[in-house]
């Protein structure tokens, strides 16, 4: 059966009650006396009437109707969160990332990038293809500073910061949101320094040494193991960092200092620090090689610190004896000594120092 039949067989027993009229200009037809007396109209056909439908949707005037459209609601939202919760998956474990005004971003107080990094020829191309990409395609790592909610603080990413602040662009920055505390931000910042494997000896030492002066480790032995390295390695790298500076200078620039050259250094100073230091005032300016300021440097003595006393037979001289840290030298003249007097001088020389073995030359 349809709706309109069961509703015209439910309606079907109910009276439509007439409306009164009253004649225009009647006064009396408020009065009861004159009413029209009611007759029955069970008889009568009743004609039942459905309001209009309303434009803009279904309404629902039941209370079963209302749950299910509240029903329906539900669960569209649900498959909606159901579709975020599987976009968000993709992202689970990433930080967010956003570009930055470039003054606003502070190096590291263990930055580890010495000044004459950013001159070289490695550096100027890393800033050409910034520029060319107009920003930096892989983001730096950040914090925010404490107490200062729009300033951040540089993790790593040193050389693309400061690129990108030359150029005047903005930087693309990973924020790093969770508690970190300074020895993990210099793990962080010497780990992915370390990786990339361009840093130099010397700027490696000075990152291990700050760390040292800072306490952020108690010794060397508990920052290798922190950081994963050998302790040599350690060693080794501070080796190049402590230095003096008079020696440092001596080089076109602390960048070229190797793990050998402070070794052979650090040994020509526990021999003679102020022959060494003498020397390398002398060397300063000089812009020679690494290798030549080294040999220079690591010298043991002095040439000048030599001596030579010419031999004489009357006004003519015959030879020489010159002696220095490699020992002493006598050359004489072929008319210096005859044949017999040269033997017998060198049977008093074997006597004196030992006996000698014939050399063919």
């Amino acid at each position: 059966m349809s709706t309109r039949k069961r509703l015209e067989s439910l309606t079907s027993d109910l009276i439509a009650r007439p409306a009164a009229s009253t004649p225009p200009g009647d006064a009396d037809a408020t009065d009861d006396s004159h009413a029209v007396p009611e007759a029955p109209l069970a008889d009568a056909p009743v004609e039942t009437r459905f309001p209009p439908a309303l434009a803009g949707g279904r309404v629902t005037r039941t209370a079963p109707g209302h749950m299910l459209t509240f029903r329906a609601e539900m669960l569209e939202v649900e498959g909606e969160l159901a579709r975020l919760r599987e976009r968000l998956a993709h992202h689970e474990g990433s930080l967010p990332t956003r570009k930055i005004d470039a003054d606003l971003i502070e190096p590291s107080r263990w930055a580890n990038r010495h000044p004459a990094s950013f001159l070289s020829p490695a550096f100027t191309r890393l800033k050409a293809d910034i520029e060319h990409a107009g920003g930096n395609v892989q983001p730096v790592l950040v914090r925010p500073r404490e107490g200062a909610p729009d300033r951040y603080e540089l993790i790593f990413g040193h050389r693309r910061h400061r690129a990108c602040q030359d150029l005047k662009l903005p930087v693309l920055a990973a924020i790093w949101t969770e508690p970190l505390s300074d020895a993990a931000l210099f793990a962080f910042m010497e780990r992915e320094n370390r990786e990339r494997a361009n840093l130099s000896p010397y700027e490696q030492g000075r990152t291990y040494q700050r760390a040292l002066e800072d306490q952020l480790y108690p010794s060397l032995r508990r920052l290798a193991e922190a950081l994963g390295v050998s302790h040599t390695w350690v060693r080794k790298a501070l080796e190049v960092a402590q230095l003096p500076q008079a020696l440092v200078e001596c080089f076109v620039s602390p960048l070229e200092i190797q793990h050998r050259h402070a070794e052979a250094l650090t040994a020509a100073m526990e021999r003679d620090r102020r022959g060494v230091l003498r020397r390398a005032e002398r060397l300063r300016g000089q812009r020679l090689p690494a290798s030549q300021v080294v040999a220079q440097l690591a010298e043991s003595t002095p040439r000048a610190e030599a001596t030579r006393r010419k031999l004489r037979r009357g006004d003519t001289a015959v030879g020489a004896i010159t002696q220095d840290v490699r020992g002493t030298t006598i050359t004489l003249t072929a008319e210096a000594l005859s044949p017999e007097r040269l033997t017998r001088l060198l049977e008093q020389i074997e006597q004196l120092v030992g006996e000698s073995t014939p050399t063919e030359l």
